[in-house]
């Protein structure tokens, strides 16, 4: 991995070739009061008006991602939001002027019942194909206000099919609870574990690498000319997609050791503008 702060040259992307920018929201370009990180706008509105692709790809869902893209000024054509489960589209004709693209569903019923005669307490909430979001128990993280959320009983969750299954454990902290769940032992679907004792879960082989990669091709963009940032577990199969292919996988500066082997470069933490830091770096904006 190579300290952005470090290198002489970083490679340049003043070339006629577009990059493909993904960025993660959570602890990338925002901090965790939902502020968002220096130089991230600016920096963001250099690339594009260089005539890169920025977009998002993130584990929230689209009505929690669409007020990013707003603050950031972006408008992609693709965006990847439930952790690779949904890809929306820019649609004009919408009213948030996106339609989901691809949708990647699956029956949670299997995994909600093991996971539940393990944590028969902690807060359970799935989000069905068309965004609707199905909780067990209120928590102010999943944004929960809009009409189309509706608390049930977690026997009403099974059977439907859904995009992902987020369980929230109140009774552990993070690193408790990533042992916790290897031991569980998931089968049949993708999952991560975040900085909280908060599960994430996919459809199987489901995540932001395959959802980038259908974008990757769709956009025609060469495989090399990807750039990732991330900071967490669920970034780490885009992480190795984009360093695999010879792209640019950047780690926050914060991100722990798991996630950090995964990265080419490492850049500064949220909190001191990593993502205008790396994107200056690697030379698709100027320094």
């Amino acid at each position: 991995m190579t300290d952005p702060l470090l290198t002489a040259a970083p490679r340049a992307a003043r070339d006629g070739q577009q990059w493909l920018i993904a960025l993660d929201i959570d602890g990338t370009v925002l901090l965790e009061d939902d502020s968002l990180s220096p130089g991230v706008v600016d920096a963001v509105a250099d690339a594009v008006a260089n005539g890169h692709i920025v977009t998002l790809a993130t584990g929230r869902s689209w009505e929690s991602t669409v007020h990013v893209l707003e603050w950031l000024g972006l408008t992609p054509r693709y965006v990847v939001t439930a952790n690779g489960a949904t890809i929306m589209e820019r649609d004009d004709s919408e009213a948030t002027k996106y339609r989901r693209h691809i949708i990647e569903t699956f029956d949670p019923t299997e995994v909600l019942t093991h996971i539940e005669q393990h944590l028969p307490d902690a807060h359970y909430m799935v989000e069905l194909a068309d965004g609707t979001r199905l909780f067990n128990q209120q928590l102010d993280d999943w944004n929960l206000s809009h009409a189309n959320a509706h608390r049930v009983d977690i026997a009403d969750m099974k059977g439907q099919q859904v995009t992902r299954v987020v369980v929230i454990s109140e009774e552990h902290d993070d690193g408790s609870f990533n042992d916790f769940v290897e031991r569980m032992g998931l089968h049949q679907v993708s999952y991560s574990v975040g900085w909280s004792a908060w599960l994430d879960i996919a459809p199987h082989g489901v995540d932001k690498s395959t959802a980038l990669e259908q974008v990757r091709e769709s956009l025609e963009i060469a495989r090399d000319r990807v750039v990732v940032v991330g900071d967490g577990r669920n970034d780490m199969q885009m992480l190795d997609w984009a360093r695999e292919a010879g792209g640019e996988a950047v780690v926050m500066g914060q991100a722990i050791a798991e996630v950090a082997e995964r990265g080419s470069r490492i850049t500064s933490s949220v909190e001191a503008g990593g993502v205008a830091h790396a994107l200056a770096a690697i030379g698709v904006i100027a320094r």
